[in-house]
């Protein structure tokens, strides 16, 4: 960082009108680089100086471009200049400049170098610092080890002993760029919107989505088109997902959406799959005082009526029939697509209906009725030579 100490660069100076203090936090335009020096546009007269090493990645190849806009910290002005920076802590540097960085919030690179009681062994500038558990992200977190060995932006929330006690925290950085990008969600997050997101969290009602500024929550009534036992089964942390906004409250901070919206509503087709008189599998998912109701597939729910159960003789209750969880093959009765309504009767129940009817249909022969004679034993014998 040059000559000059840090603590130099955080003298107050009052640049082209306005009053800039360490640590001021800015949005500026890159007007242009030039060697290690990338110039910043600041609006009207103004200029600032950026150390282009802070914007290359680990192939030392730039990662900015003139016109592109960058978030930068006020340091001080130095030989007229405004120096700016992105964080402390790229190379090596003193005790007096990391806690110049934590009475100004400027963030400071770090790498993650071990787990440790509590949380992680964090090297910031060639200083041993500590990040706790519940300070390394946004999210409870799964799997340590996908921390470890990976350089991260940190806040130092705790300045002692001269440098011997540094605490710091991700989640403070995570938590300002949210809040950053949550306002930017106010104003085009609307109700209606399909939009995507991340599930970050999974509980027994429900799954949480991070849509980029904010989560929102898919009840689990709303994960599938029919009844859900348990989340885990639809879906699981870290997966992209494709949600319908539902409901908005911003005062409250609640977002709800629904996975369910954006898949195939299975009642769309219900009247071209199931035509009355053809045979479905399905299994008993419920039983009530008036029926048993069958699942024929996802999102679609059938009723055999107690009426329509137990074989013809008359039963008190379904479970006398059929049983919850039990494979059963059934026939189409009726359909009402406005009321999501399917009637159901067992695979054989018309086969008996008519079967009852042909009995009553049948006449009986008259008793005095002669038998149908077969012919004599020649012709049956003729009959058997000819087929011969």
């Amino acid at each position: 960082m040059t000559q000059e100490s840090f603590a130099d660069l955080f003298q107050e100076k009052n640049v082209t009108g306005q009053q800039l203090r360490p640590g001021d936090k800015i949005e500026a335009v890159v007007a242009d680089i030039s060697g290690e020096n990338i110039f910043l546009d600041l609006g009207g007269k103004s200029e600032g100086v950026l150390s282009a090493a802070e914007c290359r990645n680990e192939n030392g190849e730039l990662t900015v471009s003139a016109s592109d806009k960058v978030t930068v910290f006020f340091l001080a002005q130095r030989g007229g200049e405004l120096v700016f920076t992105t964080r402390v802590g790229s190379g090596r540097a003193g005790s007096a400049e990391l806690e110049q960085a934590f009475q100004a919030g400027i963030p400071v690179k770090g790498k993650v170098v071990s787990e440790i009681k509590g949380g992680f062994q964090v090297t910031v500038a060639g200083h041993r610092a500590f990040c706790p558990y519940s300070q390394m992200g946004l999210h409870r977190i799964e799997s340590a080890e996908t921390y470890l060995n990976q350089e991260m932006v940190f806040k130092i929330i705790e300045f002692g002993k001269k440098g011997r006690n540094i605490i710091v925290s991700a989640r403070a950085v995570l938590e300002e760029e949210r809040e950053q990008r949550k306002q930017q969600l106010r104003d085009s997050l609307h109700e209606g919107d399909r939009v995507e997101g991340t599930v970050s969290s999974i509980r027994d009602f429900g799954a949480f989505v991070d849509l980029g500024g904010a989560d929102g929550m898919i009840p689990i009534s709303e994960l599938a088109w029919g009844q859900t036992a348990k989340v885990e089964d639809v879906l699981s942390i870290g997966q992209r997902v494709a949600v319908l906004v539902k409901k908005i409250d911003w005062d409250k901070g609640r977002i709800s959406l629904s996975l369910r919206d954006t898949l195939e509503n299975p009642w769309d087709r219900v009247e071209e799959k199931y035509l009355i008189g053809s045979t479905h599998s399905g299994t008993v998912s419920r039983l009530a005082a008036f029926g048993a109701f069958v699942t024929l597939e996802p999102g679609i729910d059938g009723l055999l009526h107690i009426s329509r159960l137990g074989a013809g003789r008359r039963i008190k209750h379904p479970r006398e029939a059929v049983s919850e969880g039990q494979a059963v093959t059934v026939k189409v009765e009726g359909v009402d697509k406005a009321q999501q309504r399917i009637s159901l009767v067992p695979e054989d129940y018309v086969a008996k209906e008519q079967e009852e009817k042909e009995v009553k249909e049948w006449t009986p022969p008259p008793k005095d009725a002669a038998p149908k004679s077969m012919g004599t034993f020649a012709d049956l014998l003729n009959k058997a030579k000819k087929k011969r």
